[in-house]
């Protein structure tokens, strides 16, 4: 096995009963007992699984919105409720496949494998269908909404196992910080693929527009419309191009991650007689102060990207004007943020995740007063845009980072409540889907009320300012609110070496204990 980040190496003989290993064996009493270690392979495979989610999650996010109103010509009004109830349907998936994973058993997959490769053909074609448009104009609304809320479900019944799989990778701190670190920077890998793919292939589509939508010749409204119908589907056509080859990777990412990547039972865990009910496990989950701390923090750090992201292909088409250029400034954002991940994995290790959330979330602030501030000017633009990855990155990793801490210290009050890592997971997931759906619902009503004009090359005035309000000041508002809360987060760098030490002695008092014949066996064949 390669070694890892860290000097904590590992073995499976502080994790097996002592009646497994064979005499003459048994290590010292006082000899420092090796730590399990994931090789670069593995840390690898499980980092792809990341992609899928990124991939197509960014992909909705940047143009979902541009492409319900400007291509599929969704009423701005029917446009906000799909992207709402979109959101708040996906929200209400994450606690609901908690539960149904919680209630799961283990199988010679595991307990999330399962999840994740039955749910991944029907959500790429449901994928697929969302950027269709179909020829009845009449549900078009109900088509969208439909598969939209669809699609987030499976995607769900795939992200939400994998990301309770963090815990059952390794039972070292070290080794789940480093395979997130690698996750992540894979992650962000995959926003880069969804943006320049989706971007790209969309950008070499003449997207139509027209100068005078409420037109004034007859000849000539006659005209731009033959010719705007015939761009139109060039470009609904570009993102069928799109979906497919984001579809293809999906596939291509989950069969990695599911033929790379075992999962691995607690030694404390095989021991208890009965799983805990999910009703009880919510309310001690709830009850758990770092985990809602932690939550209150990052809800409004990550609505204020998710903010961004939104309408983030609006603003540079109508208030910055620039049409043509949004996607390769998306790529500039994501790129940049791809490239800063281990740069914030090492910021976090020498001084601490509270400190890489204060001064990484926080360098958003500038930029954003810049882009508010300043006039309309490319080069500047792009300046910022890669300042702003530096950001994004830290944005991505620490949330996940941090979680699996707040569950080690949740095993150590609770020793005996085990399966409840989906439902941190899940509400996590659950917390922030539901204000980025209601924050995106909100935001593109006001577009509405604003004087939204579809399919125009330009916008009111009133539209541009309420984007630049959308993408600037209320980002602003809510990192310096979400960043005040977190200061209220009890477990820094301190407590975290308390909690390694607890649990490693648990793990240890738990592999030393009486187990029984069938136990041990069972344990050795799954290690």
């Amino acid at each position: 096995m390669a070694k890892g980040e860290g000097a904590e190496s590992g073995s499976a003989t502080g994790l097996l009963p002592t009646g497994i290993l064979q005499a003459g064996e048994r290590p010292a009493q006082k000899e420092p007992k090796k730590k399990q270690q994931l090789s670069i392979c593995n840390k690898l495979c499980y980092a792809v699984g990341g992609a899928p989610y990124q991939v197509t999650g960014c992909a909705l996010g940047f143009f979902l919105q541009i492409y319900l109103l400007d291509v599929a010509q969704v009423d701005p009004f029917y446009a906000s409720i799909i992207l709402f109830v979109g959101r708040a349907w996906d929200a209400f998936t994450d606690p609901l496949v908690g539960f149904c994973i919680s209630k799961s058993s283990w199988t010679r997959l595991g307990r999330l494998m399962p999840w994740i490769i039955f749910s991944t053909p029907l959500a790429i074609i449901a994928y697929f269908l969302i950027w269709f448009v179909p020829d009845f104009p009449q549900v078009q609304a109900l088509w969208y909404l439909f598969f939209y809320c669809l699609f987030e479900t499976l995607v769900t019944c795939f992200h939400v196992p994998y990301s309770a799989l963090t815990m059952f990778i390794s039972t070292e701190q070290s080794e789940r910080d480093s395979a997130t670190a690698y996750r992540m920077t894979v992650e962000v890998l995959g926003t880069v693929l969804g943006t320049a793919i989706q971007g790209q292939i969309i950008g070499q589509a003449d997207i139509p527009c027209l100068q005078d939508p409420n037109g004034s010749a007859v000849t000539l409204e006659g005209a731009n419309r033959t010719h705007s119908t015939t761009s139109l589907r060039k470009t609904q056509n570009a993102y069928l191009l799109a979906a497919g080859v984001i579809a293809s990777i999906y596939v291509v990412c989950a069969v990695i991650l599911v033929l790379g990547v075992r999962e691995q039972r607690e030694p404390y865990e095989t021991q208890q007689a009965e799983p805990m009910s999910f009703l009880r496990g919510l309310r001690l989950v709830m009850s758990h102060g770092p985990y809602i701390k932690l939550i209150a923090g990052f809800l409004f750090t990550s609505l204020a990207f998710m903010l961004v992201e939104g309408n983030f292909a609006l603003f540079c088409t109508y208030t910055l004007g620039f049409r043509n250029e949004f996607q390769n400034l998306l790529l500039a954002i994501m790129l940049s943020a791809t490239l800063t991940i281990p740069l914030w994995q090492w910021f976090l290790t020498q001084f601490g995740k509270k400190t890489a959330v204060y001064v990484g979330i926080s360098s958003a602030v500038p930029f954003l007063i810049l882009v508010a501030v300043m006039e309309s000017n490319l080069i500047i633009t792009y300046v910022v845009a890669v300042a702003a990855g530096i950001s994004v990155a830290a944005a991505f990793l620490l949330p996940w980072s941090m979680l699996p801490d707040v569950i080690d210290d949740f095993h150590l009050k609770h020793p005996n409540s085990h399966g409840t890592e989906p439902i941190f997971f899940s509400f996590y997931v659950f917390f922030t889907k539901f204000a980025s759906g209601f924050s995106l619902g909100i935001s593109t009503l006001s577009l509405d009320f604003a004087g939204y004009q579809t399919r125009g090359c330009s916008q009111p005035a009133g539209v541009r300012f309420t984007l630049k309000m959308l993408v600037t000041m209320a980002p602003i508002a809510l990192i310096l609110l979400g960043l005040l809360l977190f200061k209220l987060y009890p477990i820094d760098e301190e407590k975290r070496r308390q909690n390694k030490k607890a649990l490693q002695a648990l793990r240890e008092e738990a592999s030393s204990s009486g187990c029984s014949d069938t136990d041990s066996t069972e344990l050795a064949s799954i290690l």
